[in-house]
C-alpha cells in the first residue's frame, strides 16, 4: 500500500461510490422482485378510491357546479316537454284560489281569501325557485333552474327579474316559450337574458 499525502489515514477511497445506505442506484428495494418499485412507492391508485378521483387517474372534464354523472362537459339540460309540464303543474297549484274567486263573486270574503292565497303562493313559489331552483312543478318533474356559469340557484332577486323577462318570450307570438324545443341549451329568451338554464336532477 503506497502512502498518499492527500489521505493521511492510508485508506484507499472506495471506487464508484453509490448513493444511499448499502443500496446501489437503480436496483430494486430490499425484498422486492426484479422490475417492481422499491418500498414506499405507490403502484397505482390507493385501494378504496374510485376511478377518476384517485392517484394516477385524470379528472374528467365537467361543467362547473353540476353533478358529474357521466354528462361530461355538458350539463343535463331539461327538454321542452319537462319544462312545459313543470309550468302546468305550477298553474294547477293556483287552481283552488281561482275557484274561490270564481265561486265567491258575490261574496267579498271568499274573493279576498282567493286573492290573498294567490299572492301568497306566488311569493312562496318565487322564493323557492330563487333559493333552491325548484318550484312545485319543477320538483315534480325533476328539473331545476340554475345559473348557467355556476350551476347554483339564481337567488330571489334574479328569479324575479327572470319572471319579468318572460314578457320578451310572449311579445313575439309566444315564440320565446317554444324556443327551448330546438335551442342548443334549451333556453327561453328570458333564460338567455338572465344567464339561466333548466337542468335535470334525475
Amino acid at each position: 500500500m503506497s502512502y498518499d499525502p492527500n489521505n493521511p489515514y492510508g485508506q484507499q477511497p472506495p471506487q464508484n461510490p453509490q448513493p444511499g445506505y448499502g443500496q446501489p442506484q437503480g436496483q430494486p428495494g430490499y425484498g422486492q422482485p426484479q422490475g417492481q418499485p422499491g418500498y414506499g412507492y405507490p403502484q397505482g391508485a390507493p385501494q378504496g378510491v374510485p376511478p377518476q378521483q384517485g392517484y394516477g387517474y385524470p379528472q374528467q372534464p365537467g361543467y362547473p357546479g353540476y353533478p358529474q354523472q357521466g354528462y361530461g362537459a355538458t350539463p343535463p339540460y331539461a327538454n321542452w316537454g319537462q319544462r312545459f309540464l313543470g309550468t302546468l303543474v305550477d298553474g294547477l297549484v293556483f287552481l283552488v284560489p281561482y275557484i274561490l274567486i270564481i265561486v265567491g263573486r258575490g261574496n267579498g270574503a271568499l274573493t279576498a281569501v282567493g286573492f290573498v292565497l294567490i299572492l301568497g303562493l306566488a311569493i312562496w313559489q318565487l322564493i323557492q325557485e330563487g333559493k333552491t331552483g325548484q318550484t312545485v312543478g319543477k320538483k315534480a318533474l325533476g328539473i331545476r333552474l340554475v345559473r348557467e356559469n355556476t350551476g347554483q340557484p339564481l337567488g330571489i332577486g334574479m328569479a324575479f327579474l327572470r319572471r319579468l323577462a318572460h314578457f320578451v318570450d310572449s311579445i313575439a307570438c309566444y315564440l320565446g316559450w317554444l324556443w327551448p324545443a330546438w335551442d342548443a341549451k334549451r333556453q327561453t329568451f328570458a333564460d338567455k337574458i338572465c344567464g339561466s338554464i333548466v337542468i335535470r336532477t334525475q
